[in-house]
């Protein structure tokens, strides 16, 4: 059994990458859907931008077929640089390297696409024991909101697992993992989490409480997902293994807790939420915000009045 301690401090992410992205056709048939720009970067920085800022410095991609746009992005571009630093172009070649600079990336396939659960099996090599953050690309969340330390001082003081949850209108939690919760004493916004469903109908969804891309996982996790059967969709669920680690004791690398998020998030996964993370983070920009505010203002104006 894989041995859990939850005094390791917790310095490794996990950022399954393998998806075929086949909701943003055709624009992914040659790139990966991680690598769309939101504004000037694509979405994965941000995800990786998000683990370092909270002290996660050894970053595992997992990732598939035609993703090699990933790991070049996260490498030097020696060329580039080169050609940059001759011109004199400071910021383009401090922007160009940022990526580079962020945390130590490593690559790992997840070989069939079996699921979430399935793409986190394949860390436990890189893991090594260890309490780990995994991070799903398609929620991007507003650096001003640090989530994930709040998932991380959580799990160092109770142990177990953490999932990040939001509250979601009761007609959209058929989207979502589904947990049941009940306080645990530590925090406003934090609970004990008693039960999962992946994806329930509104009927039966026990709470409107979403499960939201971020964890801090519990080694244990991997003991549990060599064991978990397909779910939902034929695939591995990661919902179904931590539901099953609610079940189980602390001494065992059990007891699932829940951090409440209110803060800014940007959903990515979905076409039209894409489009308005673009918007809405680009309004906020310094060097873009004023421009793009009045631009977009004379717009809406101009649709209202046709």
């Amino acid at each position: 059994m894989t041995t859990t301690n939850s005094r390791i401090p917790v310095t490794k992410a996990v950022v399954p990458a393998a998806g075929l992205g086949t909701r943003f056709l055709p624009a992914t048939k040659a790139t990966p859907k991680e690598m769309l720009p939101v504004v000037d970067k694509p979405a994965i920085q941000y995800v990786v931008e998000e683990a370092a800022a909270a002290g996660l410095s050894d970053i595992l991609m997992v990732t598939g077929r035609n993703k090699r746009a990933l790991e070049d992005h996260f490498d030097r571009a020696y060329e580039l640089e080169e050609l940059l630093a001759r011109k004199g172009d400071e910021d383009r070649l401090r922007r160009v390297r940022e990526s580079v600079e962020l945390a130590n990336m490593h690559y790992v396939r997840q070989g069939d696409p079996k699921g979430l659960g399935h793409a986190v099996s394949v860390a436990e090599q890189h893991v090594a024991g260890q309490p780990f953050a995994v991070l799903l690309g398609d929620d991007l969340i507003d650096p001003r909101d640090p989530l994930l330390a709040r998932m991380i001082e959580v799990q160092q003081e109770l142990g177990g697992s953490v999932v990040a949850l939001m509250e979601v209108d009761p007609s959209q939690i058929h989207l979502y993992g589904c947990a049941a919760v009940k306080p645990n004493g530590f925090g406003e916004d934090v609970f004990q989490v008693t039960d999962l469903v992946e994806k329930p109908d509104t009927a039966d969804a026990p709470s409107n409480y979403a499960v939201i891309g971020r964890y801090v996982l519990d080694p244990s996790v991997f003991d549990v997902l060599r064991e978990t059967k397909p779910g939902r969709g034929g695939e591995i669920q990661l919902t179904d293994a931590l539901r099953e680690l609610t079940t189980r004791s602390p001494e065992t690398g059990g007891q699932v807790h829940g951090v409440l998020f209110k803060g800014r998030r940007y959903d990515t996964g979905d076409r039209a939420d894409y489009l308005r993370a673009i918007v809405r983070l680009a309004s906020e920009r310094e060097d873009l915000g004023p421009e793009f505010r009045s631009w977009l203002r004379e717009f809406v104006a101009s649709e209202l009045q046709d």
